[in-house]
């Protein structure tokens, strides 16, 4: 037997050095083995024809060459050639080997030579025990298959740092031993830019060994299950055209030349090697838009240093005067916002050697310590202030003015790493780079020949503080644009990468600020302009001139900003706001702008991961506690929502006795999707403590049985007054409805209630008995998609003929077949019927069921809006509607047609209603492939002087651009309509 690499003969070679008894042998095993592979069978006839070159060339064609080899493998031992097999794995692990050392060789070499993985401070190169922890973690072997993981954390917070601890420590066998044969690693804000089409394979075979690719490349795809690609530094922006194509637009083919960024979206979608492991890194802004385009992966959080270590890392900063660094850490401690910042390691090096200069310059390192704004502008100042000096040199502050131009620019052009021609741009050349580095306000990027800032979030200090020198006029970029449109951009959350610059903006705005900046900078400085660009942009958003506003970096905004009256104005600038909350800092900013407003009227919040177990829990409550008491201090208050939280025992406790106080008059409660925890019973006492409030929402907060029977004996309580009780999607079951069953016989106040997307069921039938009692005081129930069946028609027929004041009833996606609309009708259409408003979209009625709801038009002169959307009215179904509406006695104002098939053959006899009916206003007719003659009916019937339509509910992107401007100019006629897809 020949000794060589399969690179150079390939499989060819291994099946000529079988006998011919042999060859056979594996043709009729190729029968059975592929199919036991989860493979299909090849065509006998030309396999039993096959020469060993033949069928070779068959196999990888069959099942490309990778299979082929599986195939192969399978097979060998059993016709004795377990030699051969045993030979081939072991050359295809030469390849691994190879790998992996060309893999310590590149990460060790990063790890020397790049000054930003290692530049803010002390960072080993080896993994902590509670890195390796969590990485194993990862991908531990739960459970059998791929697996997708999204590793988010702030920008800085050592993503990349970690993943390149991990490479080297799969290289050095240390990690995933056993689990991955291979682990790559592609930097995505190095790739996706990349014009060149390639391939998957040739992208992670590029760098080690060219000559052994094809061969690597087999062996690499031979075993899918056992591949870890790592995705570094995705960005959604550069992936998101492809992430959103069409599945058969994606490359399949490994080894096929496409652009990179689909190669990368192929990947990321599993239409390339799907069998893989991802391990994605991305920002936390990306990681919630990729979660639902990646079929909703496991999220792990990189949480950064701990406290332990940024104490460390402060008394390293002091070297010998260790006890000064504990001092400072104890600072830091006590500003939850910037303890959390320090997480990031540059940024705790960052905050450790700003509060030793400002000890070495003999001030006070408190008054860093007030805002993030404060310590960081210090920073950058002390960076070019020469010790012991009043004021820098000329030059130094040149320097500082050109890297905030630089930062500026960056930030505008999405650009974090810059040459030494934008250096230069900006007037920073010769002696000044050496100076800048040295200084660190500058680090020297991978490769030696680039650059960037310590962190993000240094470069938007400089960012900031560009718009507060004058000179930001005298060297204008087409790029950067001025305050207001800094504002609109950041504000709106649209540059989701620059997390800090408005806040810094306000807190420059700061008088303490000022002062520091004035001495700084002299006659060079600016403030008024920003202020004034700040007050012109929160006013244009409040008046809707621009774009719109994120809350919560408002709040950040103002946190920093410190001034009482400038907080006080713009939080009452908005008084209907809601806040993504996912941070104990949150809580801290938040309690301290709701504090200083008096104007609030609505107020939301959404809670995530925020109340848990750990040993900061009173602080959160504190801060919790003070966020509440909005209940009590604010009168305008008319409406506190929670949407999608878990709220822990204290922190529900928290909040019932705000809601409880006798202080508390909000009229409108709503508590959607909300968790809660075993405390939960006393929650139910609210309402019976609570004689203000009108409306309950619980929509999607799942109840139990016993949490419904608290309920209803809170809404029986002569003390409650709710009015309006919504739970849609809580779980209820049938036996709840007894429950109800009393809270209807016996509330005087209860006017409305939803149970929609409840299993009701049989349930219905207990509802109905109190509703057929005369002093049942509901005017409007709920029940879309409860599973209603025929039993329970005849109930709700009878209480629709015994109740005098239900006026809205919402039947919709359920199943109301004709010869049970045939028994509503026989109430519905009753004069004496009080329903002004009845849902039944979706119900399966059909063109025969349209006779029965004809009647009720014509019966029943009470009736406002009928909603039959997606149900098969049809055509014939239409004419009959029709019919009843041009009745005398039909007083119909709104009619929902959306997506009932219909075509524009029906569209005559509407245009005969619009044109002689006196009552209807709002015709649906969206989801209906109406053609232009249809339309062009319609719109005859519109400009009839006899038509009062208001609304016609039309999506116009269903039409071709004849017929959408057909529509547009019909709405531009008359202004009293209004064409909506809705």
């Amino acid at each position: 037997m020949a000794s060589s690499f399969f690179s150079e003969f390939g499989l060819p070679w291994y099946l000529k050095e079988l006998s011919q008894k042999e060859f056979s042998s594996f043709k009729e095993k190729l029968k059975q083995e592929p199919l036991r592979l989860g493979l299909q069978q090849m065509p006998w006839a030309r396999v039993k024809k096959a020469t060993q070159e033949g069928l070779a060339s068959l196999l990888i064609l069959h099942y490309t060459e990778a299979r082929a080899w599986d195939v192969a493998f399978t097979i060998f031992p059993k016709i004795d050639w377990e030699d051969l097999c045993q030979k081939a794995r072991k050359e295809r692990g030469r390849h691994a080997k190879a790998y992996r050392a060309h893999v310590q060789e590149k990460f060790c070499d990063v790890w020397s030579r790049d000054t930003v993985l290692h530049g803010h401070g002390h960072v080993d190169r080896v993994l902590t025990q509670r890195e390796h922890r969590c990485l194993e973690h990862l991908f531990a072997p739960r459970e059998p298959g791929r697996r997708t993981v999204i590793l988010t954390g702030a920008p800085g917070v050592g993503k990349t740092t970690v993943l390149a601890k991990l490479m080297v420590a799969w290289a050095e066998g240390m990690l995933y031993q056993g689990r991955f044969s291979y682990v790559f690693y592609l930097c995505c804000r190095e790739e996706a830019p990349r014009a060149v089409a390639t391939s998957l394979a040739a992208l992670v075979c590029r760098g080690w060994s060219d000559a052994l690719a094809p061969a690597a490349a087999a062996d690499i795809a031979s075993e899918p299950e056992r591949l870890l690609f790592i995705l570094d530094n995705l960005g959604f922006e550069e992936l998101a055209h492809d992430l959103d194509r069409p599945e058969s637009d994606l490359c399949g083919d490994w080894m096929e030349p496409r652009p990179v960024r689909l190669v990368l979206s192929s990947l990321l979608r599993r239409k390339l090697l799907p069998e893989a492991s991802l391990l994605v890194a991305t920002a936390p802004a990306y990681a919630r838009l990729l979660e639902p385009r990646l079929g909703r992966p496991e999220i792990q959080t990189l949480p950064g240093l701990t406290e332990d270590e940024m104490l460390l890392s402060f008394g390293r900063m002091f070297g010998r005067r260790r006890w000064m660094g504990t001092v400072t850490f104890h600072l830091v401690r006590a500003n939850k916002q910037l303890l959390s910042m320090c997480r990031i390691p540059a940024l705790c090096w960052a905050t450790g050697a700003c509060l030793k200069q400002e000890m070495e310059r003999g001030r006070d390192p408190a008054l860093a310590c007030r805002r993030a704004t404060s310590l960081y502008s210090s920073f950058v100042l002390n960076l070019f202030m020469p010790k012991g000096a009043l004021c820098p040199y000329e030059r130094s502050r040149a320097r500082l003015e050109g890297l905030c131009a630089l930062a500026a620019e960056g930030m505008w052009s999405g650009t974090s790493v810059f040459g030494e021609e934008d250096l230069r741009r900006h007037g920073l050349a010769g002696p000044d780079i050496p100076a800048l580095l040295d200084s660190k306000a500058l680090l020297r990027g991978p490769g030696g020949s680039s650059y960037t800032f310590l962190h993000l979030c240094i470069q938007e200090v400089c960012a900031a503080l560009f718009y507060f020198i004058k000179a930001h006029g005298d060297r204008p970029s087409p790029s950067v644009g001025r305050v207001g449109a800094a504002m609109a951009a950041h504000m709106s959350g649209t540059k989701a990468p620059w997390l800090f610059l408005p806040c810094f903006l306000f807190g420059l705005l700061n008088e303490k600020e000022q002062q520091k900046l004035g001495a700084f900078f002299g006659a060079r400085l600016c403030p008024g302009e920003v202020r004034r660009a700040v007050e012109r942009h929160l006013r244009g958003v409040r008046e809707g001139l621009r774009e719109w506003l994120d809350a919560r970096v408002l709040y950040y905004c103002l946190f920093e900003m410190e001034d009482e009256a400038f907080v006080r104005w713009a939080v009452d600038l908005f008084p209907e706001t809601s806040f993504l909350v996912t941070h104990p800092t949150d809580l801290v900013v938040l309690a301290y702008c709701l504090a200083r407003g008096s104007a609030l009227r609505k107020l939301g919040f959404s809670i995530q991961g925020v109340f848990v177990a750990t040993s900061r829990t009173d602080d959160q409550l504190l801060y919790w506690d003070s966020i509440c008491s909005v209940l009590t201090a604010k009168e305008s208050l008319e409406e506190f929502r929670l949407s999608d939280c878990h709220l822990s025992g204290p922190a529900l406790v928290t909040l019932i006795n705000h809601l409880k106080h006798p202080r508390c008059r909000l009229p409108v409660l709503m508590m959607n999707n909300v968790s809660f925890s075993a405390e939960s019973w006393c929650f139910f006492e609210v309402f019976s403590h609570s004689p203000g409030l009108k409306h309950l929402d619980l929509n999607g907060t799942s109840i139990s049985h016993d949490d419904c029977k608290l309920l209803c004996d809170a809404l029986n309580h002569p003390a409650c007054n709710i009015e309006k009780l919504l739970l849609a999607g809580c779980g209820l079951s049938p036996e709840d409805c007894e429950g109800f069953k009393e809270v209807l016989t016996r509330s005087t106040t209860l006017k409305i209630l939803d149970l929609s997307y409840n299993r009701l069921g049989h349930g219905l039938s207990l509802l109905c008995e109190a509703l057929r009692l005369p002093a049942c005081a509901l005017r409007g129930l709920g029940l879309v998609g409860c599973q209603l069946k025929e039993p329970c028609w005849e109930h709700l027929r009878d209480a629709i003929l015994g109740n005098g004041n239900l006026a809205h009833l919402d039947l919709s996606i359920n199943d109301l077949k004709d010869e049970d609309l045939n028994l509503l009708s026989e109430a519905l259409k009753q004069p004496s019927c009080s329903l002004t408003s009845l849902g039944l979209s979706n119900c399966s009625i059909t063109a025969n069921g349209c006779r029965d709801l004809a009647s009720i038009l014509t019966g029943n002169p009470n009736l406002r809006i009928l909603q039959i959307g997606r149900n098969n009215v049809e055509d014939d179904g239409v004419k009959l509607l029709c019919e009843a509406l041009l009745h005398p006695s039909c007083c119909l104002e709104r009619l929902g047609l959306e997506a009932c098939q219909l075509t524009s053959t029906c569209c005559e006899d509407l245009a005969s209603v619009l044109t002689c009916s006196r009552c209807l206003k709002e015709l649906h007719l969206a989801g209906n492939p109406l053609d232009r003659r249809g339309v062009q009916l319609l719109c005859a019937a519109l400009r009839h002087p006899g038509c009062g339509l208001q609304t016609l509910g039309l999506n116009k992107a269903e039409f071709d651009a004849e017929t959408q401007e057909l529509l547009a100019a019909e709405e531009e006629r008359n202004p009293c309509l209004t064409i909506t897809h809705q």
